[in-house]
């Protein structure tokens, strides 16, 4: 499977904010957005021309990252949101919440999305008792996603226990962090998703 395998700090800095893929090193001093503070490279510190073409291409791509995904399945989720009923914008950010990869980020049993993943594809989680590990499978409304019982003992399924309740969850789960379970309990909606992104941009850039 295609993936990013470059460094994760450089794409923050790219898009000149953080966008939390590195876990708990994102919240400390040594993130190095915090030391460089401007994009990449050679041209790093230049101030390109903001053209709207431009705004509309960077927020694209600060989704994409944020979520971990490559451009040809993000162009099949915009086909697959625009194809739905109601605002284009709104259904894309609901199809990449859904991810299954961002929803055990999203309920604290991983630290980054990478790291759910990677526990993902290793079989470590089930989705309504049954082993999956495809990061981008889609959640349902009602649907259980929990631990593989053999893996709730392994280092990185005990620490995230320890820390369930440390970071928010969005309204549209609901964690036991004794069983560690995720409930689905709706689909989530624009309000409930704090993604950094106007998806608006993103529209308009396909749409053109």
């Amino acid at each position: 499977m295609a993936r990013y395998t470059g460094a994760d700090c450089k794409l923050c800095r790219r898009e000149k904010m953080k966008l939390f893929l590195k876990g708990s090193k994102c919240e400390g001093p040594k993130c190095p957005i915090e030391i460089r503070p401007y994009p990449p490279g050679e041209h790093g510190r230049g101030r390109p021309k903001e053209t709207e073409y431009l705004l509309q291409l960077r927020e694209k791509q600060k989704a994409r990252r944020i979520y971990g995904v490559l451009e040809r399945q993000f162009h099949k989720y915009y086909v697959e949101a625009n194809r739905q009923q109601g605002k284009t914008g709104d259904n894309l950010l609901t199809l990449l919440e859904r991810r299954l990869d961002n929803v055990v980020y999203r309920g604290g049993f991983a630290k980054s999305r990478d790291m759910a993943r990677q526990l993902i594809r290793h079989g470590h989680i089930r989705v309504n008792g049954k082993k999956v590990n495809i990061p981008s499978a889609l959640v349902k409304e009602a649907d259980i996603v929990d631990v593989k019982p053999k893996s709730l003992e392994t280092t990185p399924f005990q620490v995230a226990k320890a820390e369930v309740g440390e970071r928010p969850v969005p309204a549209w789960l609901g964690v036991d962090g004794e069983k560690m379970r995720i409930f689905v309990h709706s689909l989530p909606t624009r309000q409930q998703i704090d993604a950094p992104v106007q998806e608006q941009l993103i529209v308009e850039l396909y749409s053109k």
